[in-house]
């Protein structure tokens, strides 16, 4: 199929982007590796889509002493190559690198992926396992940003906080504690699909961060409550998901049980953070 008629502008800054989404007609557009398919499907026929992928605000990158803000407009493929810092050492380009294939990733950017809200979306279950932050601009240009801690931005299947007329403008990604580890580990039938099953692990006893998110739910990803208890071994995975997504049916319990069985196992093996 071919998408419906529409209108194409490229927006010339962030007010002209807002302006346009006044009255929820159109739609922003930036790499259109996630809105391109849902168009030619014609799952949304949106009057006009504005394009936003080269304005500097979103394409900018600000180090700060305890986290870095990344630009909505920024690249997986940039992301993958290192040419922005990764406040994680190296985990955010290993999870760039792995997302569907090279095409996609020169073309797709963070804040797309994120505002899209794919449930089996590499950035959506990385963000969260990460404790990243959404920085959304609202209409009014005197109200400043808000920030949202990625669990709470992400509300269902391709749904999100983000109002008609905010725009996702950037991610704060905090920099892990000396001696913090990491693991992300997703299932797919073939390289280049979208997970059935993910998990991540964050230890970061520096920042008092342990968290264990699994994704790929068909909705918004999972924290788990007590992830010292499958930590310690006091709690096996499956126990552990059938307390924390009891509305998954057994087949796809089990998947994600061994996602997060083979993410234990990588964190055993990861090496510590070193700043």
């Amino acid at each position: 199929m071919k998408p419906a008629l529409f209108d194409f502008a490229v927006a010339q800054s962030l007010s002209d982007a807002q302006s346009a989404l006044l009255g929820g007609q159109n739609k922003l557009v930036s790499g259109n590796q996630s809105l391109g398919p849902m168009l030619n499907l014609r799952l949304t026929r949106p009057a006009g889509l504005i394009d936003i992928s080269r304005l500097p605000e979103l394409r900018n990158i600000e180090e700060f002493e305890d986290r870095v803000r990344f630009g909505a407009a920024i690249t997986h493929a940039e992301i993958e190559d290192g040419e922005f810092p990764d406040p994680t050492g190296h985990w955010m380009r290993d999870a760039a690198a792995n997302i569907a294939y090279r095409a996609v990733r020169n073309r797709g950017t963070i804040g797309g992926s994120l505002a899209h809200a794919d449930p089996a979306a590499d950035w959506v279950i990385v963000m969260t396992g990460l404790c990243a932050t959404a920085i959304i601009l609202g209409p009014e240009d005197n109200t400043p940003p808000r920030s949202l801690p990625m669990e709470d931005f992400f509300t269902g299947p391709y749904s999100t906080d983000l109002g008609p007329d905010d725009i996702l403008a950037a991610v704060d990604v905090p920099i892990p504690g000396q001696g913090a580890r990491w693991a992300y580990w997703k299932y797919t039938r073939q390289v280049g699909e979208f997970a059935k099953a993910s998990a991540t692990i964050l230890i970061d006893p520096a920042h008092n961060r342990t968290r264990i998110a699994i994704g790929a739910l068909g909705r918004q990803p999972a924290l788990l409550s007590n992830p010292e208890a499958v930590l310690d071994g006091k709690q096996s995975p499956i126990e552990a998901l059938s307390e924390a997504i009891p509305d998954q049916p057994a087949n796809a319990l089990n998947l994600h049980a061994v996602a997060l069985s083979r993410a234990l196992e990588q964190i055993k093996e990861s090496k510590e953070f070193s700043a």
